[in-house]
């Protein structure tokens, strides 16, 4: 009889970390900073069309990198929970930690029992209502989850570039310093920029895209 092919269970969710990081380091990173009056994400992104940020729900922002499809599927799945959400009970019950607790969940779950983990890292962000605070979580691709504040990078480079945004970081930052130490902290050349804020604008909506005019201005007013 043929004996069944044995790895262990250490080894394998080592192999499966390597290659979902492996998968991560080769996307390009996403900061984000708190300022003044809401948070900024700013990613290296030369696509147009592909959007790493957008809008999850009121005041709740989504960011992610590595295989598009994969954090575009967790994406839509976290729409489509905030929207019920706050159908079923109230806009104010949605927020950011009950969205990332079913990120990580799913990724957690697909990274345990799939046959290959999905390559994504994700940041979700909310904006504090009257005095509460901002809330910003990353979600790494076997769920572990971060509570972060101040500052947070996500992505390939995020280590490097999460030591160079907290020694430039200090509260009160207008949004126009926040977008110049974001973008400094890149370093290398960047091919092009994809930008959004969740501001405290007195709307319901908090979400707003930057554009590439508005963040080369910000840049260029150094």
């Amino acid at each position: 009889m043929t004996m069944p092919f044995y790895v262990p269970p250490e080894q394998l969710v080592k192999d499966r970390a390597d290659f979902a990081r492996k998968g991560i380091a080769r996307g390009r990173s996403i900061a984000a900073v708190e300022y003044e009056t809401g948070i900024l994400l700013l990613a290296e992104n030369p696509s147009g069309t592909l959007h790493k940020i957008s809008e999850i729900y009121d005041r709740i922002a989504f960011a992610g990198v590595g295989k598009f499809n994969e954090f575009e599927l967790l994406r839509v799945a976290g729409i489509r929970h905030a929207d019920v959400k706050g159908y079923m009970y109230s806009r104010s019950d949605v927020s950011a930690k009950s969205l990332v607790n079913a990120f990580a969940q799913t990724l957690g779950n697909i990274f345990t029992h799939e046959v290959k983990p999905f390559e994504v890292e994700l940041l979700v962000a909310e904006l504090g209502v009257g005095d509460q605070p901002n809330r910003m979580y990353r979600v790494l691709y076997d769920g572990t989850l971060y509570d972060q504040s101040g500052c947070v990078a996500i992505g390939g480079n995020a280590e490097d570039l999460s030591e160079r945004l907290e020694a430039a970081y200090r509260p009160g930052l207008s949004l126009a310093e926040a977008v110049r130490l974001a973008a400094g902290a890149f370093e290398d050349e960047v091919e092009g920029w994809e930008g959004a804020i969740l501001d405290r604008n007195g709307h319901r909506r908090a979400f707003r895209k930057l554009t590439a005019e508005e963040i080369a201005g910000f840049i260029a007013d150094a």
